[in-house]
Order: structure tokens, then C-alpha cells, then sequence
């Protein structure tokens, strides 16, 4: 009998298998190895890589800081205040319009030096006024200011592609300086004005003014807002509180125009210049966009407007004046100093300060004393007289009545006080 199974195989199994074996063990070995070595790394790096985690899980929870960009620069690669000044004149330029105002003059030969003599009819109307103004709406309302037009018998508007409109004032007001004019818009390019916040209003803010300096259409002029919260002198006979001192040059002709801050927003109507030579010295003022927005749809829809009137008059309080009043130098408020007659203050029982006490700080304190120390009005804490003065003019109208929060004698106490309007 053949033996068919070949003399390799049989010799070779046994080594076969203890190959086999022995591979299992130096795998196994080696799996060990790793895997203690994986875990000793692991451990070593386990702290840091935790605490970097945790890091980068509180950093994940912070904002991120991005600039804001109001306007982004040409592709030609100009500054910032260039591109905003760009922006703002080629948008509203065409906003802007040159007002000129004809008065009637003497006849030749005249000795008479009145800038507005007796009418004599339109044969002697002469342009003797050039201001500047605003398109307000789409209806044809142009705001300017109430000096511009005082004393005007025809009203001229240009626009900036030279178009000429005739119009007429509808409504005036001397307190806030501020006038209306209408024209027909049927066949003018219109671009109303975008209105600002006066909240948004700040020292160093970067403006622009566009008007019609000496004459001259279409001229910008830019600058910051120097300060804000002055009162300055109306054409009647109360002041303009909440006004935005400017550096940006204001000249003769600008009355009348926008103050524009970088948004191309109006935040005010130039008004005034502070000059010995009626040219620009580096202070002008504008009335606040707080005042505009309540003054000019109340001339529109009446020809008027009425101001908040209390009928006090009142002294910011300095420590100066602590001993002599009987205030505590660390308060602050506003001192009555009197009430008028038939006002609402004396309806509301408010107190003056009484007489008898002269004082060597007459520039600052209140002659007499006894009178409201008002701390607070509708809630908000008071300063100076301009922070009462500015809360009528921008939160209230008359019929609206108000809280005044009071010391007097030793107490605190609420005296409701319910607003008129402003007496001629």
C-alpha cells in the first residue's frame, strides 16, 4: 500500500503551528505595549489638555469685537472724513436750497435808513436777504430760520440745479427762530432731509453744514459738535435751550440751513455766530432737531406754535450759595428764585424766595431765600435750570401736567403744576 501523503507536510506541521502561536503572542505583546504607552502619554497630557479646553470653552462665551463701518471708502482708496463728506454733499445737496427774501425799500433820495420801510407796493421790493434752507417734505415745505424771513414781502428759493421757486411763509415762529415757506412742487425734483436724534448727539461728533455762505450756493463746510446743551438768545423773548455749539464754519448766508452729522442726518438749523465781524470764529450754533421735529408740523398744520410755560424764574444752585439758602452743598436742583403773577407756577403754589437777604455772589446766588429748591421733575433729577428748560421744550405741550419734585422747609413734596402756553 502507497502512503498518497507527501513526506513535507507531515514534517512541517508542527512548525507551522508553533509559527502561529508564537505570532499571536508578539501581536498580543505588542497591542500591550501600545496601549500602555497611549495611556501614559495620555495621562502625562491629560491636565493641560483639559485646562486648554476649558479656556477655549470661556473664551467661545465672549463677544467678539467688530469694527462698524458707516461707510466704506471708494474703491479709489480716499480717507474716511473725505468719504463721509462725499457721501453726505452728493445725497443731500440737492436737499439744500438757497432762499432769497425781497423787502420793500425807500425811494430814491430817501433819507429813511429802515431796512423795512412802508410798503409802496412791488415796485420797490429789492433783494436785501440771502439765507439758506431744508426740503422737508415732498409737499413743498422748506424750513429756515424765523430771521430770515422776518420783515420779507416775496420769497425766492433756488434749487441746486439752479430752478427757481416763488413762495410764501405759512408759519413762523420768533421763539424758536424757526419759519416755514410753501411752494408749488408740482415739477421740482424733491429730496426731503432725513432727521436726526438728538440723544445721539455728542461732543466730538464729526458734522457738515451746507448752505449758502455770502451768497455762495451749494458750499460745505464740516467740522465737530464743540458742545451741546446751550441756551442762546431767540428773535422774541425767550431763549433756545438744548442748542449744538459747532466749529464748522457759519457764516452770513448759512442761516437757516442743515447741520448734518456723518449718517447725513439732520441734527440741527444753523442759526447763530458768535463774531465780532458777523463772519465765522470758530462758534456757531444750531437749534436742536429736538425743537425742529416738534416746532415745524405745528407751523405747517397752524402757521403757530405753542411753548410749555411755567412762569418762574430760577438759578442753577452752587455750593457757593449753600449758607445763604440752607441748601447742603452736595445737593443740586434749582432754585426759585420768584414766581410771577397769574402764571401756572402761582396757581401751583410754588414759592419764590422771599427778600431780605443780600448776597455778595449776585452773578450766581438769588438775593432772599425760602423759595422751592426743585430737585426732580416727572422723576428726573435736575442739575441746572437748562435741564428744566430743556425737558419743557422736548417732552411737553401746554395742558400737560407735570410733577415737580420739592424741598421746602425741611420736607420733600410733589407739587403738580399743569403747563400754558407761552404769553405774548
Amino acid at each position: 500500500m502507497y502512503d498518497l501523503t507527501p513526506p513535507t507536510r507531515r514534517s512541517k506541521a508542527p512548525l507551522i503551528l508553533v509559527g502561529i502561536v508564537s505570532t499571536m503572542v508578539i501581536l498580543t505583546l505588542c497591542a500591550l505595549v501600545s496601549t500602555a504607552m497611549y495611556s501614559l502619554t495620555r495621562t502625562a497630557s491629560l491636565r493641560p489638555v483639559e485646562t486648554s479646553r476649558a479656556a477655549s470653552m470661556q473664551v467661545s462665551f465672549q463677544p467678539t469685537p467688530r469694527p462698524q463701518i458707516i461707510i466704506q471708502p471708494p474703491a479709489e482708496g480716499i480717507d474716511y472724513e473725505s468719504a463721509v463728506l462725499r457721501n453726505i454733499y452728493e445725497q443731500y445737496n440737492r436737499s439744500v436750497v438757497n432762499i432769497t427774501v425781497w423787502m420793500e425799500h425807500p425811494p430814491l433820495g430817501s433819507s429813511s435808513r429802515s431796512p423795512v420801510p412802508t410798503p409802496r407796493g412791488n415796485n420797490n421790493l429789492m433783494p436785501l436777504v440771502n439765507g439758506s434752507g431744508f426740503v422737508w417734505d415732498h409737499e413743498g415745505h422748506i424750513v429756515t430760520n424765523f430771521h430770515v424771513v422776518e420783515g420779507g414781502q416775496r420769497f425766492q428759493v433756488t434749487f441746486h440745479d439752479g430752478a427757481v421757486a416763488i413762495g410764501e411763509v405759512i408759519g413762523r415762529d420768533e421763539d424758536s427762530d424757526l419759519a416755514v415757506i410753501k411752494i408749488d412742487p408740482e415739477g421740482y425734483d424733491l429730496t426731503p432731509v432725513k432727521l436726526g436724534n438728538m440723544d445721539d448727539v455728542y461732543v466730538g461728533m464729526r458734522v457738515a453744514a451746507i448752505g449758502n455762505p455770502f451768497g455762495l450756493q451749494g458750499t460745505l463746510t464740516s467740522g465737530i459738535v464743540s458742545a451741546i446743551g446751550r441756551t442762546i438768545p431767540s428773535r422774541g423773548d425767550y431763549s433756545i435751550p438744548d442748542s449744538i455749539q459747532t466749529d464748522a464754519a457759519i457764516n452770513p448766508g448759512n442761516s437757516g440751513g442743515p447741520l448734518f452729522n456723518e449718517r447725513g442726518e439732520v441734527i440741527g438749523v444753523n442759526a447763530q455766530i458768535r463774531s465780532e465781524v458777523r463772519a465765522n470764529s470758530g462758534v456757531g450754533f444750531a437749534i436742536p432737531i429736538a425743537i425742529v421735529e416738534r416746532v415745524i408740523p405745528g407751523l405747517i398744520a397752524d402757521g403757530r406754535y405753542q411753548h410749555s410755560y411755567m412762569g418762574i424764574r430760577g438759578v442753577t444752585f452752587s455750593p457757593l450759595c449753600s449758607d445763604e439758602q440752607g441748601i447742603d452743598k452736595n445737593k443740586r436742583g434749582v432754585i426759585v428764585a420768584s414766581v410771577l403773577d397769574n402764571t401756572p407756577a402761582a396757581r401751583a403754589g410754588l414759592r419764590g424766595n422771599s427778600p431780605g437777604i443780600q448776597t455778595a455772589f449776585t452773578e450766581v446766588c438769588p438775593n432772599g431765600r425760602g423759595g422751592d429748591f426743585v430737585i426732580a421733575v416727572d422723576g428726573r433729577p435736575l442739575n441746572t435750570f437748562d435741564d428744566l428748560l430743556i425737558y419743557l421744550a422736548r417732552y411737553t405741550t401746554p395742558g400737560d401736567t407735570i410733577t415737580l419734585t420739592v424741598e421746602r422747609g425741611g420736607e420733600t413734596v410733589d407739587v403738580a403744576l399743569t403747563l400754558a402756553p407761552r404769553p405774548r
